[in-house]
């Protein structure tokens, strides 16, 4: 802990007066940086034309009135309270608020059904709510066990930026006190209550430093869900221990990320493959538009300066296609980051290419969530990182390519899941580690490649194991694609034998003709089966996608973008 050469070496500076720990709580490091950075941007949302801002100082003010407010209403250590919106200043005030007085924070998605959010009340023993407008005028009609409901938008009910309560003595949660529980949405199986510790979320917040520069001079962008573990720890949670800017969208629309982009000039961009691939798609189209001999030389270019990148860490990029970046409102990005999902390493590539330093990460609700990263000077495109310092991974019964379930140990592991002590149980290995339950392997310089999860994986009639997800991202690069789940069907249900199909949403938007009108779904097919064939060369005998199905609505996605393979009744 007290080696000049770690991120969080500057701690011990506060160690014994702001914390006395091995780790700082949640409160703790806030408190630490607000005295670091105090005057420097905190939270920051565009309305229209409106910059809306908070600094530090400023935002420590509104989260420690919200914890008076608390103590108040009788919310004591270990109490659970909940939070449901839009991403926003006052959510974050509300989350930190909660933690602040001693509670456990209970982040709920907020585009579930009504039904769905009062299940994860009930279940988490939560009797005050933070919410936004759109569902406020819902739980006061029908509060339920819930005694008071509180608004996260000014003019409905009672407004966050309005509470206070008298001083009091208010006791805090140490740092192996129960932080969050983390309802994971899940593409398969149902919602389970994560539990997270202060030292889960504070460890892996610093330690995934160690693969991963951040300063007090960026600038955050928060566009997926803040309740998602994803977003939660490596935009909200990471910004606040440097003293870096948050700045909070509100829909995943690409006009409005870019304007978003552009008036905040964004250094750090995190998201999930799906957007990327949306931006990347948009960027190509744009230069194709300026004729083959134009769109020819630039690609020579970018293999030029992926090149001078990868051999001489030099990023010749950033200068040669500003203006590229530029028009695309990313001239300004210092580092973007995927995850949530493997990402086409085509993707990966172009990006590299293009300037911008992109590197890709791997973990899950359950640990917290980071547990490998690419490091951006020694990125390695098909691998989703590099293993986390003080985090033991390894590889479960490795067949003969050394791919098995991925297992792992670490200060950022979570406690169980929330009284479910027989899944719980179930989870982690008779020696304490957790299993993933998804599919990998290792290189020797322990950067760790995904294959798939092992509950998804497709054992064909030749007794050949596939999975379903390296396929899926052979279509990352079809604009024509909106959706795609690769599965497997019954050949022969005796010999339980699977033969592969694919599951095709098309994208609308690609197969309208000159007037806006949707083309045949004749030839919509057509098309989707002649990429389905085209991709089909590439990929091993065994891997061959056999049948295909055309949808005609969309398949239900989580809020990180991940098509719910449970929900599918086809």
């Amino acid at each position: 802990m007290k080696s000049a050469t770690t991120p969080w070496a500057f701690l011990d500076e506060y160690r014994g007066t702001y914390f006395t720990g091995e780790w700082p709580t949640l409160p703790e490091m806030f408190r630490i940086t607000t005295k670091r950075y105090g005057d420097r941007p905190c939270f920051t949302i565009y309305e229209g034309d409106e910059r809306i801002s908070l600094t530090y100082n400023e935002a420590l003010k509104k989260i420690e009135a919200v914890s008076r407010w608390l103590y108040s209403q009788g919310i004591r250590k270990g109490d659970k309270v909940a939070v449901t919106g839009k991403n926003s200043p006052e959510w974050a005030v509300a989350y930190l608020g909660i933690l602040f007085a001693g509670a456990t924070v209970v982040p709920i998605d907020y585009q579930l059904k009504q039904e769905e959010i009062e299940l994860l009340i009930k279940t988490a023993d939560v009797n005050i709510l933070f919410v936004d407008e759109e569902k406020h005028g819902r739980f006061i009609e029908q509060p339920g066990q819930l005694k008071t409901i509180i608004s996260l938008k000014k003019g409905v009910g009672t407004y966050i930026y309005g509470l206070d309560g008298p001083e009091a003595h208010i006791e805090q949660a140490a740092e192996t006190d129960l932080a969050a529980i983390l309802f994971t949405s899940g593409t398969t199986g149902n919602p389970k209550g994560v539990m997270l510790t202060h030292k889960n979320l504070v460890s892996d917040c610093y330690i995934a430093q160690s693969n991963l520069n951040i300063y007090h001079t960026d600038v955050f962008y928060a566009l997926l869900p803040i309740h998602h573990s994803y977003t939660m720890l490596a935009v909200f949670i990471e910004a606040l221990s440097v003293g870096a800017e948050i700045v909070f969208g509100k829909r995943i629309v690409t006009k409005a990320i870019l304007k978003d982009l552009k008036e905040a000039q964004v250094t750090m961009f995190l998201g999930v493959p799906m957007l990327f691939n949306a931006v990347l798609n948009g960027i190509m189209k744009g230069i194709k538009a300026k004729g083959p001999i134009v769109y020819g030389l630039i690609r020579i270019l970018m293999s030029i300066s992926g090149f001078i990148k990868k051999v001489f860490k030099i990023n010749p990029g950033k200068k040669m296609f500003h203006s590229i970046l530029d028009k695309a409102s990313l001239s300004s990005i210092r580092i973007c980051i995927s995850g949530g999902g493997p990402l086409a390493p085509s993707i990966f590539k172009q990006y590299n290419q293009l300037g911008i330093d992109f590197v890709q990460g791997y973990g899950l609700t359950e640990t917290s969530p980071i547990i490998a990263l690419n490091p951006v000077d020694h990125y390695k495109e098909t691998s989703v990182g590099k293993v986390l310092p003080q985090t033991d991974l390894r590889i479960l019964n490795p067949n003969e390519q050394g791919i098995g379930e991925i297992i792992v140990k670490g200060p950022m592991v979570m406690q169980g899941y929330y009284k479910m002590p027989e899944e719980t149980r179930e989870t982690f290995t008779e020696d304490g580690y957790l299993k993933t339950g998804d599919l990998g392997y290792l290189d020797s310089e322990h950067y760790l490649y995904l294959t798939g999860r092992a509950k998804n994986m497709i054992v064909t009639e030749g007794g050949k194991n596939v999975y379903p997800e390296e396929i899926e991202n052979e279509f990352q690069l079809y604009s024509e694609i909106e959706q795609i789940l690769v599965r497997g069907f019954l050949i022969d249900p005796k010999m339980k034998t699977e033969g592969i199909e694919a599951l095709v949403y098309p994208n609308q938007e690609a197969f309208k003709d000159s007037v806006g009108a949707l083309r045949p779904k004749e030839e919509i097919k057509h098309r989707i089966e002649a990429i389905i064939a085209e991709v089909n060369q590439r990929l091993k005998p065994y891997q061959k996608i056999e049948r295909v199905t055309v949808l005609d609505e969309p398949m239900e996605m989580t809020t990180t973008k991940k098509i719910k393979r449970n929900a599918l009744k086809l």
